[in-house]
């Protein structure tokens, strides 16, 4: 159906450009690579530069290719794991609303680009063009299933806190 198709265009072109502009701003706003890379050290992060470079790859790239509908499931996947950790670092201690820095925002997010992954990109997309659209249940595991397994492990190999101790 051509509006279920313009529905998934929209979403995904909101979506990506959302997190390109997210991946730009990392990179190239505000306190740019190393003030993006002190604040993920900030939340726990060791590596913050390498952190940095990682969340502007991977927002810029994962929206792209949402935006183009190509390999849909796994930019949703890198979306969610990108939202996973911002949620879980920065805004899980604020509680919901976003308006005082909670999860919310990045919740709306990951669930969007699950049910993305369960619904595919639609005909207006290189999936479909291609044939090699992955939906339903597959789609929808890999995107869930991919992200927490990625935010898993960049969570075991890099995430530090500081302790009370080390902090006095």
């Amino acid at each position: 159906m051509v509006e279920t198709d313009i529905a998934l265009l929209l979403l995904r072109v909101v979506v990506g450009g959302t997190m390109i502009a997210h991946g730009v701003n990392h990179w190239i706003g505000g306190g740019k690579i190393a003030g993006t890379g002190r604040w993920f050290e900030s939340l726990g992060l060791r590596n913050g530069v390498l952190q940095a470079w990682f969340s502007v790859i991977t927002e810029i790239g994962a929206g792209a290719l949402l935006i183009l509908g190509l390999f849909t499931p796994f930019a949703a996947a890198a979306i969610v794991g990108v939202t996973l950790v911002a949620g879980l670092l920065a805004h899980r201690p604020n509680g919901f609303f976003v308006f005082k820095e909670g999860y919310e925002y990045v919740l709306v997010l990951a669930a969007t680009v699950v049910a993305l992954g369960l619904l595919g990109p639609g005909r207006i997309s290189l999936d479909h063009a291609f044939d090699i659209e992955i939906t339903g249940w597959a789609g929808g595991g890999i995107a869930l299933g991919l992200g927490v397994v990625a935010t898993l492990g960049l969570l075991a190999v890099f995430y530090r806190p500081t302790t009370t101790e080390e902090a006095h």
